[in-house]
């Protein structure tokens, strides 16, 4: 059953409330690095960043929204956003609510709205990697919930490490 979510600031930083009085903190993807199995997503704030691995297609999707790059042909992640659009949807927000086993989990806050004005919020249960690569296409915010921030290794050195090699994450290169 899908649940009305509401979030209201409650302070000046970049945290918000959520359902059942659940904290959350905004965040950003910061880079996208290639791996031996697909792709490390860094994903933070200035306090924090942390990493989820995705397949090498969602994160070369997530890239290629990043960077505003068309392709010749819709990609799964285009055809979502098109019928979205085509059914009065768009992506809110989305909350990685929850790590489990080493396994994040997410949600995608959908707003619809139909050709009578009428409005209706959906809460959809999905993969991170294809919450944060629909979140990027349309430009909605990613949040975190407090419980699985408090939770995962803070890895700024890390990036910022890689970056002073001159490894340069996906989203910074050129095609």
């Amino acid at each position: 059953m899908a649940s009305t979510v509401w979030a209201a600031c409650f302070s000046f930083s970049r945290r918000y409330r959520y359902a059942m009085n659940k904290t959350v903190i905004e965040v950003q993807v910061r880079a996208v690095l290639p791996t031996s199995g697909g792709c490390a997503v860094f994903i933070g704030n200035n306090e924090k960043v942390f990493i989820i691995y995705v397949d090498q297609t969602v994160g070369s999707a997530i890239t290629m929204f990043m960077r505003q790059i068309t392709k010749e042909r819709p990609l799964t992640h285009d055809l979502m956003g098109h019928l979205m659009t085509a059914l009065g949807a768009k992506v809110e927000r989305v909350i990685i609510n929850d790590l489990k086993n080493a396994t994040y989990y997410a949600r995608a806050i959908i707003r619809v709205e139909n050709e009578l004005h009428q409005k209706k919020i959906i809460e959809l249960d999905g993969r991170p990697s294809d919450c944060i690569a629909m979140a990027t296409q349309q430009k909605a915010p990613i949040y975190v919930s407090q419980d699985v921030w408090d939770e995962v290794d803070d890895m700024s050195d890390v990036l910022r490490k890689m970056e002073e090699e001159g490894l340069r994450p996906e989203s910074e290169t050129e095609e």
